[in-house]
């Protein structure tokens, strides 16, 4: 009876959030890694047209699902800043146990889960409303990036040194199953059953030029899908911090998986049912991190080494706009602001 109850609760935000999306006012939020500083780009026109100050180190960004409030991990200070979407100013830094990563919210808004990448590491739990430190799960070791799944039950955390992936149920905050890899757990994505529960994360590795496919109820490898290779006098390999790819994105009508290229300087999509290449677009040089407009029609690429974003067109395969930002644009999401 508690379990269908949560159940109800989880769909009935996760439908509020879906439909806030529908009528709010959409934002890429871009940070910047070498910066002290955010973008905030308009879909609708490609141009900056709101900037956020005074964070340091910026990583990991996240967004209430009511629109109220940004989340952004502060590596200097170690801290999440909360910044009020009405304001644009931090109004808070919560204290964190160590050096943060990446950052995720629940559907609910009442938690965001920091990664930890200081060791030994682990994943914090943010009281939203309390505005404070609740709890920190220790970890096989330092992570640098945490998800919720689309259903809103588990908390996925990956790490790099320690090469594990461990999911956390999300109710009770106690991990429940880890699988090792042959490299560092990098960025992630994952797909949905027709039910919403989790079927598929796609993982990228350290060194591998694409990415593994997780059977999330197996919790086994089931396939590793390589992207194309280049001519070498296209190959761009200065700069890659042990990841090729880094940077994944389901689109929203679950039918595309979208990867990125550092040596390639490319995104690639893919298609969700066979996992076979649909294409790929030329973007800015080592893009580092993707997000999609809640429609699916625009992909933003954060271009680490040319210090822009590339607006793509999914539907026409093409990139429409490049977008001045700051130093070294790293992680990016999308938020559907109040109206």
């Amino acid at each position: 009876m508690i379990s269908s109850v949560l159940h109800a609760l989880l769909t009935a935000a996760i439908v509020q959030a879906q439909t806030a999306a529908q009528s709010g006012t959409v934002r890429i939020i871009q940070t910047n890694a070498a910066g002290d500083n955010v973008h905030l780009i308009d879909p609708a026109t490609n141009q900056v047209v709101d900037e956020i100050t005074g964070i340091p180190i910026p990583h990991g960004v996240t967004s209430h699902p009511d629109g109220s409030a940004l989340y952004f991990s502060n590596e200097v200070d170690r801290t999440l800043d909360v910044v009020p979407t009405r304001t644009l100013k931090v109004t808070k830094q919560i204290p964190l146990s160590g050096r943060p990563n990446n950052v995720a919210i629940t559907p609910d808004g009442r938690k965001v889960y920091v990664a930890i990448r200081a060791e030994p590491g682990a994943v914090d739990v943010i009281d939203v409303q309390a505005e404070r430190r609740a709890k920190s799960i220790p970890t096989a070791g330092g992570v640098h990036n945490v998800y919720l799944t689309p259903d809103g039950k588990y908390v996925v955390a990956g790490m790099i040194a320690a090469r594990t992936l461990t999911v956390i149920d999300a109710a009770s905050d106690q991990p429940v199953w880890s699988m090792e890899f042959d490299g560092g757990v990098r960025p992630m994505a994952f797909e949905r059953n027709a039910d919403g529960s989790t079927r598929r994360i796609f993982v990228q590795i350290s060194d591998y030029h694409g990415f593994y496919v997780v059977d999330f109820e197996k919790r086994t490898v089931v396939a590793r899908i390589q992207m194309p290779d280049l001519p070498l006098t296209r190959v761009d390999n200065d700069g890659l911090q042990g990841s090729p790819g880094h940077g994944l994105a389901v689109s929203p009508d679950g039918k595309t998986l979208w990867s990125t290229s550092k040596p390639n300087n490319h995104v690639y999509a893919y298609s969700l049912s066979d996992l076979q290449l649909l294409g790929g677009v030329p973007v800015g040089s080592h893009p580092d991190w993707l997000t999609m407009t809640p429609d699916g029609r625009y992909l933003y690429s954060a271009n680490a080494g040319s210090n822009d974003v590339s607006a793509i067109d999914t539907q026409a395969m093409k990139e429409v706009a490049r977008i001045r930002v700051g130093q070294v644009p790293k992680r990016n999401h999308t938020a559907v602001l109040p109206q």
